[in-house]
């Protein structure tokens, strides 16, 4: 296949294999349909937001907020659909200014005061509750026994809390399998409809577990380049 100006080459190949990946996965457990599948487009330039755009991958993710700034400029006056933003980064308060007016889904919320931070500048923002499932030093998060009761003090700050999100512990992807499960549990026992679980590498196991939206990056647009 020809590769169009501002194309990621090799992205349809890769995007039929994900989807055939999530097929896969889903038999017996559930609708591959129901699982979307973000863009992750961190370390990428605004021809990987184009390029899934094009595919009709619309929900974009960023890490940073200076990438998601500058590339939601960069394709904002570009025709045809348009970016569902969703922030995956920490959540640090000098950058939410700038991040509120054009982030969709806040997708790692594990304090109250992110949470209050945002509601200060986008009252009724949807977030997501990141649940650490890892119990690793540094990761963000909440542990899942204080889901419930952040849940809670969110929405009581105004928030719309959609769902959980959930990163998979570094190692072989089986590892991930009972920290999903758990999140699956939490969100039906909550009744929230979102459950963000699973990355190129751990994919399968979290889209059997029940997530109804993976992050892909690399399974996208291949290895990223070392930033600068």
């Amino acid at each position: 296949m020809t590769t169009g100006p501002g194309e990621v080459a090799g992205f349809d190949e890769r995007l039929t294999a994900i989807r055939a990946r999530i097929e896969r996965a889903s038999t017996g457990s559930g609708n591959p349909d129901a699982v979307t599948l973000m863009a992750v487009t961190k370390g990428f330039g605004p021809e990987a937001v184009r390029t899934a755009l094009r595919a009709g991958l619309t929900v974009v993710g960023e890490n940073y907020a200076d990438e998601l700034v500058a590339k939601a400029a960069a394709v904002g006056g570009d025709p045809g659909p348009v970016p569902e933003w969703h922030f995956l980064g920490a959540v640090q308060r000098n950058k939410i200014p700038r991040l509120a007016p054009l982030v969709a889904c806040w997708q790692a919320v594990g304090r109250i005061e992110e949470g209050r931070a945002i509601a200060q500048r986008h009252p009724g923002a949807r977030v997501l509750v990141q649940v650490d499932v890892a119990g690793l030093p540094g990761r963000g998060g909440v542990a899942p026994s204080e889901v419930a009761a952040l849940v809670t003090a969110l929405r009581d700050e105004d928030l719309d809390v959609a769902g959980l999100m959930a990163v998979g512990p570094p190692g072989p992807p089986e590892g991930a399998r009972a920290g999903f499960r758990t999140v699956r549990h939490l969100a039906d026992d909550l009744a929230l409809r979102v459950r963000s679980m699973g990355m190129t590498d751990d994919l399968e196991v979290a889209v059997s577990e029940g997530s109804t939206m993976v992050r892909l990056g690399r399974a996208l647009f291949g290895d990223r380049p070392p930033r600068a």
